[in-house]
């Protein structure tokens, strides 16, 4: 049987004659349980708020989209279409058109996204599912659904046939423009429709007929800036994205839902590596009790290491005993810790405890990923701890 561990389970099992290492041991004991608790906990939240946040963009962005790298659009064939179609592991796709341009209603004026979308793009997004007044625009039509931020500053209704929304795109050419008046498209459009997602999501885009948008900006039938690609379930990403680039022989870029949203992700990333390490110079701290316990312990305990060491036990194996109690100690806390927070959280998730708002609970998710984080976190800082504690036996002390 292994000595060391069999001393060691004895040491955490039994109670010292002095009180005041009691104390100190279910100090330390708390400490790495209620330092497990908060860390998973807190890493629980921010999973949470990161699904939270990314939410509002997963619901208006694509799992794929194709763009153009020789300009701002490109020519599709009828042939590319087929074999964009035989992809497998393609749910489906659309064909879109993406240009700032003009908007005026009423004397206000509004630069923005008209997004120009085909009858595909329901399938690929889930916009509709955002609508917070009115439907969905019909094909081939004028018109047009806007956001929530839009209709706010323009003041502006469904349906209102006596304040027309136009739209003014400039034409596409060079030279000087002799007459400013001719120098746009521009056409009346009938919003039917107002999304609603976030702040900034509902002043960024106005959904058009894709027919209208190529109208407007004198583009060819088969002529878009872009194509959004919805992904089956378990679909290999790497795979498509080289099959695409195949097609369109590499004039093409293809970013996934992360690379749309680069920035966003980094600081979400960044804010949870920030709180991780917060929180766990928090655990350092409390593990400052467990080295203090530990050290208490051996000093308390000198007369039974005295003893075994003259009867032949070394140096290395005394060390290991305290070793092996503290990581004993902190792998127990952790676990303790662990399930507490696993509690707290499942409670926050069913039962929603803690609100924001009276409609909006706090977001948590519990993830296998933070209890291995967590474990990990506390099991090595523990060993770490005792680590430096054993170190103090010595062959000097036992003198």
């Amino acid at each position: 049987m292994n000595f060391p561990l069999y001393i060691a389970k004895r040491y955490i099992r039994s109670n010292s004659k002095n009180n005041a290492i009691n104390i100190i041991n279910r100090i330390a004991s708390m400490g790495i349980i209620v330092g497990a608790m908060a860390l998973f906990v807190v890493l629980s939240v921010f999973s949470g708020l990161k699904v939270f946040s990314l939410s509002f963009t997963n619901d208006i962005d694509p799992d794929l989209k194709i763009s153009s790298t020789l300009g701002k659009s490109f020519l599709i064939s009828p042939i590319q279409e087929s074999q964009i179609k035989k992809i497998d592991g393609l749910a489906s796709y659309t064909k879109i058109i993406e240009e700032r341009v003009l908007f005026t209603f009423d004397g206000k004026q509004e630069v923005t996204y008209l997004k120009g979308v085909d009858s595909n793009f329901s399938k690929v997004n889930a916009i509709e599912k955002k609508l917070f007044n009115g439907q969905w625009l019909k094909p081939d039509t004028y018109q047009v659904v806007v956001g929530y931020g839009i209709a706010q500053k323009f003041s502006m209704g469904l349906l209102d046939f006596n304040h027309q929304l136009e739209v003014l795109v400039p034409k596409p050419g060079k030279g000087a423009i002799e007459n400013p008046e001719q120098a746009f498209n521009k056409t009346d459009i009938i919003p039917v429709g107002i999304y609603a997602i976030s702040e900034d999501l509902d002043s960024k885009y106005v959904f058009a007929d894709l027919g209208l948008a190529q109208e407007l900006l004198e583009y060819k039938s088969n002529q878009v800036s872009g194509i959004e690609i919805k992904e089956k379930a378990g679909a290999d990403e790497s795979v498509i994205i080289d099959q695409l680039q195949t097609i369109f022989n590499n004039t093409i870029t293809v970013k996934n839902r992360a690379q749309l949203n680069e920035s966003l992700y980094k600081m979400l990333n960044t804010e949870n590596i920030a709180v991780y390490l917060i929180f766990t110079l928090v655990i350092v701290v409390a593990l400052f009790n467990l080295i203090g316990a530990l050290i208490m312990m051996i000093l308390d305990k000198k007369g039974n290491l005295k003893t075994l060491f003259n009867l032949g036990t070394e140096i290395k194996d005394l060390r290991k005993i305290f070793l092996l109690q503290g990581t004993l100690l902190s792998v127990f806390g952790g676990i303790i810790g662990l399930v507490l927070g696993i509690i707290i959280v499942l409670l926050q998730q069913h039962f929603q405890l803690v609100m924001i708002t009276p409609t909006l609970a706090y977001p948590v998710v519990f993830s296998l990923e933070n209890v291995l984080i967590v474990m990990e976190t506390i099991v090595t800082l523990g060993f770490i701890a005792s680590l430096i504690a054993s170190s103090r036996v010595s062959k000097k002390l036992l003198d």
